[in-house]
Formats: structure tokens, C-alpha cells, sequence
């Protein structure tokens, strides 16, 4: 079965829980609910993680960061995260370029 772009796309906007960054650890932490975020977490720094995986580019477009999914895949909780099997896919092809597009909110 091929794996298309779209597909990969509709993963990332399947993932789920919340990433926030600790300060005073200096990286990015993921929970499941919003209210799991101690007080070294700042409230603006709370992003869904199908949000948080997609990075700004020029224009009016975002990329699917490698980089950010990456960072997910190391908490050791694809299950949970809802991580599919297109994402791991996008992952492992690195001789590919990231995905480019223009997202709009639904």
C-alpha cells in the first residue's frame, strides 16, 4: 500500500496530548490534558501536538518538522500520542524533502 502525502497530513492532524516547554529543563515535555502542566510551564508555551509538529514557513505555508515529530517519537508513548504508521514512514524517508503546505483551519 503507497502512502501519499495526504495521508501523512491527516496522521500528523490525528496526534494527540499537549507539548509545553520547561524552562527551567530547558526542553519540551508532553502530557494529555492541558491542566497536567506544572507551574514551570507557561500557559502560551501549550500546544496540541497536531499543531506543534507543524513548523512556520514563508509565506502563508508550514512544514511537517521531522524534528518536532521526532521529539514525540521519543517519548515512548506512539499509542498514546496516536502516532500511525504514515508518520513513521515520513520519518524513516529521509531522502525525501518535508512536507510543504498551506493549512487552513477547519
Amino acid at each position: 500500500m503507497a502512502i501519499t502525502s495526504q495521508d501523512i497530513c491527516s496522521a500528523a492532524d490525528q496526534l494527540k496530548g499537549f507539548v509545553g516547554f520547561h524552562g527551567k529543563r530547558g526542553a519540551h515535555i508532553v502530557r494529555f490534558s492541558e491542566d497536567a502542566f506544572g507551574m514551570d510551564v507557561a500557559d502560551e508555551s501549550i500546544t496540541p501536538c497536531n499543531e506543534f509538529v507543524w513548523r512556520p514557513e514563508p509565506g502563508a505555508r508550514m512544514a511537517l518538522c521531522r524534528e518536532r515529530l521526532t521529539l514525540l517519537m521519543e517519548q515512548h508513548v506512539d499509542d498514546r500520542l496516536n502516532i500511525a504508521e504514515a508518520l513513521r514512514i515520513y520519518l524513516r524517508r529521509r531522502d525525501l524533502p518535508e512536507i510543504v503546505a498551506q493549512r487552513t483551519l477547519r
